[in-house]
C-alpha cells in the first residue's frame, strides 16, 4: 500500500515538473547602450513564440537595431533583410493580450495589402504608450468596431498603451525588466521617426 502511493505520488511529481516547465514562458535579454530590457514570451501565441526565439537563438538580432522611434507610442526594432524571404505570421491575436505599456507585439504590413494581420517574421516594437480617459477609450474603440473590455479600460486608464492597435496586430510577450530603458530609447532625438545615433542590440534566451 505505502509502495503504492509512492509511486503514485512520484508520478504526479513528474507530471506536476513536466506541466510546469511546459506552462512556464520564455523569457529573452535585450542589451542595448541605454541598458538591459527583459521580455517574457506568452505561450498562448506559439508561432510567434517559437519564431523569436529561433532568430533569438540562430543571432539574428546579434547588430541589429532600433530603427524606428515614436516618443509616447513605441519603439521598433528587428528589420532583418534575410528573413524578407522568409513566410509572413500568420496573427495570433489573443483575448486578453492587449498593447498595455511594455506589450511586445509583431510589426506588420498594413491591411490594404495584408487583410489578414500576417506578422513580420523579424520586426517587433515595444510599446510605451500614454494614459486614456476611459470617454476617450470608448470613443476610440467605436471609430475601431472594437468594444474593449473593463480590464482594458482600467490599464489605458492608468498604466497606458497603445489601444489603438488592439485586435490589429498580435502582441505575443511583455517587458518585465527594464521599461525606463524602453523610456531611454523612445526620448532619444530623431529625424522624423529614425533615432539620429543608432540604438543596437543584442539578444539572448536566458530563462
Amino acid at each position: 500500500m505505502l509502495k503504492s502511493f509512492i509511486s503514485l505520488l512520484s508520478s504526479l511529481l513528474v507530471f506536476v515538473s513536466a506541466f510546469a516547465q511546459y506552462a512556464k514562458e520564455p523569457v529573452v535579454q535585450i542589451s542595448t547602450s541605454y541598458g538591459i530590457i527583459k521580455v517574457k514570451l506568452y505561450n498562448e501565441t506559439p508561432i510567434h513564440r517559437n519564431n523569436f526565439l529561433k532568430l533569438v537563438k540562430e543571432g539574428k538580432y546579434e547588430d541589429n537595431d532600433f530603427h524606428r522611434v515614436i516618443n509616447t507610442f513605441m519603439i521598433q526594432g528587428g528589420d532583418i533583410p534575410e528573413t524578407a524571404k522568409m513566410n509572413t505570421l500568420p496573427a495570433e491575436i489573443v483575448p486578453g493580450k492587449f498593447h498595455k505599456r511594455g506589450a511586445l507585439a509583431a510589426a506588420r504590413e498594413d491591411e490594404l495589402v495584408n487583410p489578414e494581420k500576417e506578422s513580420s517574421p523579424s520586426e517587433f516594437y515595444i510599446v510605451v504608450g500614454k494614459t486614456f480617459e476611459y470617454e476617450l477609450i470608448d470613443r476610440i474603440g467605436d471609430r475601431m468596431g472594437y468594444k474593449f473590455n473593463e480590464e482594458q479600460k482600467r490599464v489605458y486608464s492608468t498604466v497606458g498603451g497603445a489601444p489603438h492597435l488592439d485586435g490589429t496586430y498580435t502582441v505575443f510577450g511583455e517587458v518585465i525588466e527594464g521599461m525606463e530603458v524602453v523610456d531611454k530609447i523612445a526620448a532619444v532625438s530623431v529625424d522624423g521617426e529614425t533615432p539620429r545615433e543608432r540604438i543596437d542590440m543584442k539578444m539572448k534566451v536566458v530563462e
